[in-house]
């Protein structure tokens, strides 16, 4: 593990391989080792530079304090691009890791060369779906009461909330535990996430993102997230997206020789 500093904070990361930088950001409640499956294949043919967000282990945060928003990662994330040496790079983000790396792609396209969005989380408004509500999947109310009951030291009892909320009833009690561990490792990052107000995708959103961008989605996935890749697939001009059988939000863990081949033919092309 290594660190950069960053916007007054040490930002940990792990880097692996050699090749052209491919930068990968984790989602709620992960932080570099979300992406351990599939680093093996992707540094074969790339600098693979797994960052952890700012409050995201190795950082054991309370939950106190305004400092956890959308747009304090993605300044965060581009002054982490900016110190490197390698420029532009290649900028992957899972759930809100896509949505963080989807608005750094708008505020600097000239730091990236291509764009790998795997159901990157949010909301869309109604420009993108004239049906669109402020909360139209009730998760909030739902990760509301996880972030309560995480508050109150029932940290499994959130986690299932969050998790049951997503995939499914059953949802939680189906990771194998050394992923239970890394999620409760960044329990607390909830709460924030609660308190951070992220803007709704909007059509002018994502006709702005110019460069080569891949959209990756588990087929199984349920809910939201599936409405919010395709209706921004459909709009970002050029756009690719892939849509993995048989799996669901974590596709990398589920199938990640799959994941890899698609990511990189992509990044190849």
């Amino acid at each position: 593990m290594q660190t950069l500093r960053v916007n007054g904070t040490d930002m940990a990361y792990l880097e692996v391989g050699r090749g052209p930088p491919l930068v990968c950001v984790h989602g709620a409640l992960g932080d570099f080792r979300t992406w351990s499956p599939v680093l093996g294949p992707l540094s074969k043919q790339h600098r693979v530079i797994a960052v952890s967000l700012r409050h995201f282990f190795p950082e054991h945060w309370d939950g106190v304090g305004d400092t956890y928003s959308i747009a304090q990662h993605v300044a965060d994330v581009i002054a982490f691009i900016e110190q490197l040496e390698a420029k532009p790079v290649d900028l992957m983000g899972h759930s809100r890791g896509g949505h963080i790396s989807f608005r750094a792609a708008q505020r600097r396209p000239d730091l990236l060369r291509r764009l790998v969005l795997v159901e990157p989380g949010g909301e869309i408004d109604v420009s993108l779906d004239p049906a669109a509500k402020p909360d139209p999947s009730q998760l909030t109310g739902r990760f509301a009461a996880a972030a309560e009951r995480i508050t109150a030291g029932d940290i499994d009892g959130g986690m299932q909330f969050f998790f049951d909320a997503v995939e499914g009833d059953g949802a939680w009690a189906r990771l194998p535990e050394v992923l239970r561990q890394q999620l409760r490792d960044n329990a607390f990052t909830l709460v924030g996430q609660i308190r951070d107000r992220r803007p709704p995708y909007s059509k002018a959103d994502a006709e702005s993102i110019r460069m080569p961008t891949l959209f990756v989605g588990g087929a199984d996935t349920k809910g939201l997230l599936p409405l919010v890749l395709h209706a921004l697939a459909a709009h970002v001009p050029g756009a690719r997206k892939a849509m993995i059988p048989d799996t669901s939000h974590w596709m990398f863990d589920q199938a990640p020789q799959q994941f890899c081949k698609i990511v990189l033919e992509f990044l190849g092309a």
